[in-house]
């Protein structure tokens, strides 16, 4: 007797994103599989008394989305921040905080999220003078939304240690103001951090992202079940934005054991990859502890295998590495977190053991180092199937667009954090200056160039929602008529963010597409994206997520 469906999916139409059978009708589910893809009538033949049946109602249907770029222990922990992102002005900046205030009155460290770099206008910097006028009495934090700045008021400075300055390491800043005291404004995790450790939640949530390392002194049981918690919140999120993949991009043996724990109990509802996060601050040998990741955790729910780190900052904080001098800063290019022979020592040496590198890089002068360092890889050990990856690629030189595909280098690249699209359009554009706009977030000319483009949004620097990354990628405007058109097609921004994101991730053969035999990871959509307007299209929804073969999300 053949085997029935678990799961139908029909009246749909179903973009399966497989170049050999690109549409269907419905499609149904055995297991944590997809038994077949075809017409209406012939998966109806399918169908038994138990099988569960979804009219997708002629809405769209996709293999689950694959975000290639998120901090998932970070974005779980700021789903309760307050969120500013469409708070603007000095006015509506104090509302919003009071208010949040109010509501927490125990609270150590109020922490806000999301602000733009011109919250306030005529370009003004936040100084904690302006963040004492809202809250003089509670500590308070306020992160730009890439999360590379904050800014903190007096109280906050004070109880962290650090009004009156700290050392910190390269690329990281505490501006001083003209008192001799800390400004306000934090730059990079040394500068912030001492802040952020005043909170309840602790900086165990952050440890993936600033130092790679583990909770020490272990955590409690209490604390453990507080972080469990937190993941399942951030499991649930992505669920209901039709999401069934993430590749996270900071790392550590703890959140691969909370997340593991959580796939014994219940089985994920997420597939996750935790990379080894290498610091600039540590020795060759710690690459022990990337393959011993890589050993342990290796199923198709939850996987390591590639090591994570970052070359420079970011444009609005002028840490992001250029090859040319910023307009209006004479002599400064920014600072690389890892000097060139360096960088590409680790790159060797990584790529040696056999496991891939994904690297922050947003310069030119950045992306071009990393290129540097896969070459000196490449050239040491021989040409392999790596598909080494940068993160970002926010500008690029001309010269270095071929590079990538002649190295097999792929681009991970975020549509939504183009400045004018998903962020302020300014400062960003003026600081990255008029000559280097044609290279600015340049999607489509890097595509054409030949490399692998996967998309993500790098959750929590901006929502995971993915239709709002789609909108991003559909509707972007030229900043100069002269400037390319870098706006992306609905189908080749489909593919960057399953099928591709599959590839990136050495599962290309298991996930990515809507074909038999692949796992059963689905979303099932509130309407037909293919006829939506792409300037509405974010207003489209999952309806139904199906990861693993399991229903983990109902509208």
């Amino acid at each position: 007797m053949s085997p029935r469906a678990d799961i139908i999916v029909t009246n749909a139409r179903v973009l399966t994103v497989d170049p050999g059978r690109p549409r269907a009708e419905a499609l149904a589910i055995v297991d944590n599989e997809i038994m077949a893809v075809g017409s209406a009538g012939d998966i109806d033949g399918l169908k038994s008394h138990a099988t569960r049946v979804i009219d997708a109602g002629g809405a769209s249907v996709l293999p689950g989305f694959n975000d290639a770029h998120v901090h998932l222990f970070c974005g779980a922990a700021e789903l309760d921040n307050l969120q500013l992102g469409a708070v603007n002005g000095l006015d509506e900046l104090t509302a919003a905080a009071r208010a949040y205030a109010a509501q927490r009155p125990d609270e150590p460290l109020l922490i806000a999220q999301g602000a733009g770099y011109a919250i306030l206008p005529d370009n003004q910097r936040i100084t904690r003078q302006h963040l004492d006028a809202i809250l003089p009495d509670r500590a308070f934090l306020m992160f730009a939304a890439d999360h590379h700045t904050a800014w903190a008021n007096t109280k906050a400075l004070a109880e962290a240690g650090i009004l009156n300055g700290k050392a910190v390491g390269v690329g990281n800043e505490i501006v001083m103001g003209a008192d001799g005291k800390a400004a306000g404004e934090l730059r990079e995790g040394e500068a912030y951090n001492p802040v952020l450790a005043l909170g309840a939640a602790g900086m165990r949530f952050r440890l993936g992202l600033e130092t790679g390392g583990e909770p020490d002194p272990a955590p409690t049981a209490a604390e453990r079940a507080f972080d469990l918690d937190l993941m399942r919140k951030g499991l649930a999120h992505c669920a209901a934005h039709g999401v069934t993949s993430v590749q996270n991009m900071d790392g550590n043996l703890y959140q691969l054991e909370l997340l593991d724990a959580i796939d014994r109990e219940e089985g994920l509802s997420l597939r996750v990859r935790v990379p080894f996060h290498f610091r600039n601050f540590m020795e060759m040998d710690v690459l022990d502890k990337a393959e011993e990741m890589h050993r342990r955790f290796h199923s198709e729910r939850l996987r390591s295998g590639f090591v994570k780190m970052f070359m420079d900052g970011v444009v609005d904080s002028w840490t992001a590495v250029m090859l040319d001098d910023y307009p209006g800063k004479p002599g400064w290019r920014g600072d690389p977190l890892f000097e060139p022979k360096r960088f590409a020592e680790i790159a060797t040496e990584a790529d040696r053991r056999g496991l891939q590198i994904a690297v922050h890089a947003i310069g030119d002068g950045a992306v071009r180092g990393v290129l540097d360092g896969y070459e000196a890889a490449r050239k040491a050990n021989g040409p392999r199937d790596s598909r080494h990856r940068i993160e970002h690629i926010e500008v690029i030189h001309p010269d270095d667009l071929g590079r990538f595909r002649e190295l097999g280098v792929a681009a991970s690249m975020q549509p939504i954090h183009a400045p004018g699209t998903g962020f302020s359009l300014q400062p960003t554009a003026s600081i990255i200056g008029e000559a280097k706009w044609p290279y600015a977030y340049a999607w489509q000319t890097v595509r054409e160039a030949g490399a692998p483009m996967i998309f993500a949004t790098d959750w929590p620097v901006s929502p995971i929602d993915p239709m709002a990354n789609l909108k991003a990628a559909l509707t972007r405007k030229r900043w100069a008529d002269s400037d390319p058109d870098q706006r992306q097609s609905l189908s080749d921004s489909l593919a960057s963010y399953t099928r591709d994101g599959a590839w990136i991730e050495f599962m290309e053969n298991r996930k990515g597409m809507l074909r038999p035999g692949m796992l059963a990871d689905v979303v099932v959509l509130s309407a037909d994206i293919e006829t939506a307007d792409p300037e509405a299209i974010d207003q489209v929804r999952p309806a139904v997520t199906i990861a693993d073969g399991r229903v983990v999300y109902e509208a």
